[in-house]
C-alpha cells in the first residue's frame, strides 16, 4: 500500500523494522525486570506497603484528600486571576498605541523568563516582610502569586496567538460596518478566538496543577505531592507506593481536565455551526453577493 508520507516498504525494510521492534520490546522488558527486581529486593512491592491504600480510609482522609484539596484550591485561584490578566495583557500587546503595547510586552516577557519557583520564593518573602498574613496561610498566597505571575504571561501569549490566528477578513468586515476597534475585539475576535485558544488554555491549567508541587517542595505548602513524606513515614517507609498513588491521582485529574476541554471545544464548534448560516446566503435561501468578508459575531450570525 502507498502512503503520502513515505514510500512503501520493501522486503528488507520490513524485516529490519521487525528486528528493531523485537529488540525494543526485549530492551523494555529488561528495564522493567531490572526495576521491578530492585524494588522487590527493597521490599517496596510487598503487599504490606500497598495495603493501607486499599483496606483503610485513613491515608486518604488524613493525607491525600487534604493535599488534593489544597492543590485544586491553589490551581483554581491561580487560574481565575491569571486568565483575565492574561487576556488583558494579550490584548494590550495588540494595541495600536505604543505606550500600551511596549509596557505590556515588557511585563509579559519578563515574567515568562523568570522561573515560577523564584516567583513563589520572592512572593513568600515579600508577604512575610510587608504584610500581616499568618504563617499558616502565607504559603498558599505565595504559591498562588507565583503561579499567577508566571501563567498570566503565558496566557497573554496564548490570547495574542489565538487572535492572530483569525482571518484578517474578520477585522476588515468589522471596519466596513463601522465598528470601532474595541467593539471588534470584544464582539468579533475574542468570541471566535476562544475556541482556538481552549486547548492551549487547558494545557496551561494542567501545568498550573502540576506546578503547585513546587510550593510543597520549597515553602511547606501542604499540597498533594508534599503528603508523600509524612504518609510514607507513617506507613512503614512505603515511598514507592505513596508516589505511585499520588502520580495516579495527578493522572486522573489532568486527564479529566483534558477530556472536559475536548468535549467543550466540540460543543462550542457544534453550537456555532448550529447557530450560524452559510456566508453569502440570504435568509430565504437565495444566494447574494457581498462586498466584504463574512463577519461572525458572538451570537453566531453571519453579517
Amino acid at each position: 500500500m502507498t502512503s503520502v508520507l513515505y514510500d512503501a516498504q520493501g522486503p528488507r525494510a520490513k524485516r529490519r523494522n521487525i528486528l528493531y521492534t523485537v529488540l525494543f520490546v526485549l530492551c523494555a522488558a529488561a528495564v522493567v525486570w531490572w526495576v521491578s527486581s530492585g524494588l522487590a529486593e527493597k521490599h517496596q512491592l510487598d503487599w504490606i506497603k500497598w495495603k493501607p491504600f486499599f483496606t483503610s480510609s485513613q491515608p486518604w482522609e488524613t493525607y491525600i484528600w487534604p493535599g488534593l484539596q489544597n492543590t485544586l484550591k491553589a490551581a483554581f485561584f491561580a487560574l481565575i486571576i491569571a486568565l483575565p490578566l492574561g487576556a488583558l495583557f494579550g490584548i494590550g500587546r495588540l494595541s495600536d498605541h505604543r505606550w500600551v503595547r511596549v509596557p505590556a510586552g515588557v511585563v509579559v516577557e519578563f515574567f515568562r523568563a523568570v522561573p515560577v519557583l523564584i516567583l513563589m520564593i520572592v512572593a513568600n518573602a515579600t508577604y512575610a516582610e510587608y504584610t500581616d498574613i499568618s504563617t499558616e496561610t502565607r504559603p498558599l498566597y505565595a504559591v498562588v502569586t507565583g503561579l499567577v505571575l508566571y501563567n498570566f504571561s503565558v496566557l497573554a501569549e496564548i490570547v495574542r496567538a489565538g487572535i492572530h490566528s483569525l482571518p484578517k477578513g474578520q477585522t476588515d468586515a468589522a471596519k466596513a460596518i463601522g465598528m470601532r476597534k474595541g467593539q471588534t475585539m470584544v464582539f468579533v475576535l475574542l468570541p471566535q478566538a476562544v475556541t482556538a485558544m481552549l486547548p492551549a488554555i487547558v494545557s496551561q491549567l494542567v501545568v498550573i496543577v502540576k506546578d503547585t508541587a513546587l510550593g510543597g517542595a520549597m515553602m511547606t505548602f501542604p499540597e498533594l505531592l508534599s503528603s508523600v513524606r509524612p504518609m510514607g513515614a507513617n506507613y512503614g517507609a512505603n515511598t514507592i507506593a505513596c508516589f505511585t498513588i499520588v502520580a495516579l491521582i495527578y493522572l486522573v485529574v489532568n486527564f479529566a481536565l483534558t477530556s472536559f476541554a475536548s468535549w467543550l471545544e466540540r460543543w462550542l464548534r457544534r453550537n456555532k455551526k448550529s447557530k450560524g448560516s452559510p456566508a453569502g446566503t440570504a435568509p430565504g435561501g437565495a444566494s447574494k453577493t457581498i462586498g466584504t468578508p463574512a463577519l461572525v459575531v458572538d451570537d453566531g450570525r453571519a453579517v
